[in-house]
């Protein structure tokens, strides 16, 4: 009977539930202020006499931070555990989103929202490996999409922020950001509670430390429940041992050795195109509808319909994680997304453009729900924060890019040929997820990643 036996075993309850809760706070803040951004481009534009790639930068501001904080927090997150880089993560993420609510000039202002991805980054990149751990097989894959669905209702309170403060008021633009991180608080507070990783402290040899949370979730599950604990199934994957403590360059040797490079490629090429057409996408949308004649007003109250599409795609993806796995899904959904591109780029009305922009909206944040389930899966313990934070930070190289490259060519490829372009990205993840991808569903975290096992996959 091992620990990891007993962890796996318990049906999903409220203590499983509180977790998705607290951990998808955290998510619905990030992505609050990652796409609060987009709202504030052209108050931004006016107050300081910002050049298209001025704005540009901004927009690329976030992720660019986003890249650096996915980074170190997966390293943090294999050397001193899950739960203080998510705190950490989050104080930082606090402080530099007021620092940019009052920098009185574009240089601050950059620079804070950098330093305020950084923070969100190095979040958004421990959350997910962290409560997959805690996750019976059977049921990860929904887990952790719909944990990746709060998201989601960030978005929408980004919209909502943007239609209803931004523009009503002197200096909205700066209120908004304050708004953003109030609520970080709170979360602070709830977080205190958390437990460490069982899987985290095993692999460091804190077995006393593992077997208390184990066997503290045992209970709660059981009072939850109001029903006997299952039986404990004989397990024949065991944890792995190896207590060595993860660099940059070893994390690198390792993800890219024979091993691991078909994983490592997939995953890590599956980030780059959803997170381009993602920051692409919404970075730019209010904007650009603005260009084609709309009023901020209207364009911001278009952006909510868009934001709203989120909601079900992340939660229908979820869903059709544990039905026709993760990288079925995966693909399904990026090929909706590249459709829905291409719609987008044909369309030339408020009203067309705003129901191929849902669309599209639906089909790419439906992608992110499984690639978050996905990128935990295919990394052992020892590595595993590293091997999703990476991942994550190769992704956010193309949110940088995506910004300022469409902030560039839409004056010469104009409204159609910037999601004519998203679209071609797009056709290549699909590709790659259906040829390359691995398959995961329904099986334990150390059968797909143990040792002896890596060099048939």
């Amino acid at each position: 009977m091992t620990l990891l036996a007993r962890l796996d075993r318990l049906p999903l309850s409220r203590p499983h539930y509180l977790l998705l809760l607290i951990g998808g706070l955290g998510y619905t803040f990030d992505g609050m202020d990652s796409a609060v951004v987009a709202f504030l481009l052209p108050s931004a534009q006016d107050a300081w006499g910002l050049s298209n790639g001025q704005l540009g930068l901004i927009g690329s501001a976030t992720p660019f931070g986003f890249l650096f904080g996915a980074t170190v927090a997966g390293l943090l997150g294999d050397r001193i555990g899950r739960k203080k880089v998510m705190m950490y993560a989050l104080a930082f993420y606090a402080v530099f989103s007021v620092v940019a609510a009052f920098a009185p000039n574009y240089e601050v202002f950059l620079g804070a929202r950098v330093l305020a991805g950084a923070g969100a980054g190095a979040e958004s990149a421990i959350i997910a490996p962290f409560l997959s751990e805690f996750v019976p097989a059977k049921r990860r894959g929904w887990f952790i999409g719909a944990l990746a669905g709060f998201f989601s209702f960030g978005f929408v309170m980004a919209a909502l922020i943007g239609r209803f403060v931004v523009p009503t008021m002197d200096d909205g633009w700066r209120v908004a950001q304050v708004i953003t991180a109030l609520p970080i608080v709170m979360l602070l507070w709830w977080r205190r509670s958390l437990p460490e990783s069982p899987r985290f402290l095993l692999q460091n040899g804190r077995v006393d430390e593992a077997e208390a949370v184990v066997a503290d979730l045992e209970r709660r599950v059981e009072r939850a429940t109001g029903q006997p604990l299952p039986p404990v199934p004989e397990s024949a994957a065991q944890p792995a041992t190896n207590a060595a403590k993860v660099n940059l360059l070893s994390a690198l040797r390792f993800l890219w050795s024979p091993a691991m490079a078909r994983r490592t490629a997939v995953t890590w090429l599956i980030w780059f195109v959803i997170t381009f057409s993602y920051y692409g996408f919404f970075s730019w949308i209010p904007t650009l509808l603005v260009q084609r004649g709309i009023t901020v007003t209207k364009s911001f109250e278009f952006s909510i319909i868009i934001y709203l599409a989120q909601v079900p795609g992340y939660f229908s993806a979820a869903w059709l994680s544990e039905r026709l796995d993760r990288k079925n899904t995966i693909a399904i959904y990026l090929s909706g997304s590249a459709v829905s591109a291409f719609w987008l780029s044909q369309m030339d009305t408020p009203a067309t453009i705003t129901l191929a922009g849902a669309v599209l909206s639906f089909f790419l944040n439906g992608t992110y729900a499984g690639v978050y389930s996905y990128t935990p899966e295919v990394f052992p313990t020892w590595i595993r924060a590293t091997g999703t934070g990476l991942s994550s930070a190769f992704g956010r190289v193309g949110s940088i890019l995506a910004p300022t490259i469409i902030g560039l060519s839409a004056a010469s490829l104009g409204f159609g040929g910037v999601f004519g372009l998203t679209t071609a990205v797009l056709v290549v993840g699909v590709v790659c997820v259906v040829v390359f991808g691995l398959a995961t569903a329904g099986r334990s975290l150390e059968e797909l990643t143990e040792p002896a096992k890596e060099a048939s996959k």
